[in-house]
């Protein structure tokens, strides 16, 4: 009898826990996870690769794709309250959702009123949290104030606050593969800056030797 009531116990703490479980998965916004392949996010937000901009082809290739989700019929209002998201690749591999709600709505809406929100998904935050520095948001001049996280080991959930628009907004993102990412990307920058005065000369001489090239051509056709 005793064990019967063990059992019991048991299984009603894990029926009351497992939604708290499902909701602490850090690694999803809404219908995207972090870890998706490109193709497949296409897929899922109707676009193209010409919708892909590829940011730096190296030593990883960095890719950004921004999208709109479209109005709810009718209306000018955005599903779900979001304006757009940014999706960043590392390699193919989904690593970063940036997500810019919609102001309408969340006017009014406080700080304290946004993270009780977030909580009721991701559990409970940590306030204040520690200060996103990424190369991609300063390509921009966007730089993110920190309002509250939630996070495990391998993933974080950031409410942030953008300074160039003074709105809140979502960061998520692998820690691991961020890390990776922004690696990559300090060395891409480097490596632009020490080939830049190389890729001038070339793009000089290709741009003197097509005018060149016009000219022989055009000494042979003109007739005045």
């Amino acid at each position: 009898m005793k064990t019967l009531h063990s059992s019991i116990l048991c299984l009603v703490v894990l029926l009351l826990t497992a939604p708290l479980l499902r909701a602490q998965d850090f690694s999803k916004y809404r219908h995207f996870t972090l870890g998706m392949n490109l193709a497949r996010l296409l897929e899922r937000t109707d676009q193209k690769m010409a919708d892909v901009k590829t940011i730096h082809g190296r030593p990883a290739l960095i890719q950004e794709l921004t999208w709109w989700p479209p109005s709810a019929p009718a209306t000018s209002l955005r599903p779900e309250g979001v304006e757009q998201i940014l999706f960043s690749f590392y390699n193919g591999e989904l690593y970063k959702i940036s997500v810019t709600y919609d102001p309408p709505s969340t006017e009014g809406l406080t700080e304290q009123d946004m993270v009780k929100s977030i909580s009721a998904k991701y559990g409970r935050a940590t306030i204040v949290a520690p200060e996103i520095n990424s190369a991609a948001n300063d390509r921009y001049g966007s730089k993110q104030t920190p309002v509250a996280s939630w996070e495990d080991e391998q993933h974080a959930v950031n409410l942030v606050r953008f300074s160039f628009s003074d709105a809140l907004g979502l960061v998520v993102f692998s820690k691991r593969v961020n890390t990776q990412a922004e690696l990559a990307i300090g060395e891409a920058v480097k490596l632009d800056e020490q080939e830049g005065p190389k890729r001038e000369a070339d793009r000089q001489k290709k741009q003197k030797d097509d005018l060149e090239a016009a000219r022989q051509k055009n000494q042979k056709s003109f007739r005045p």
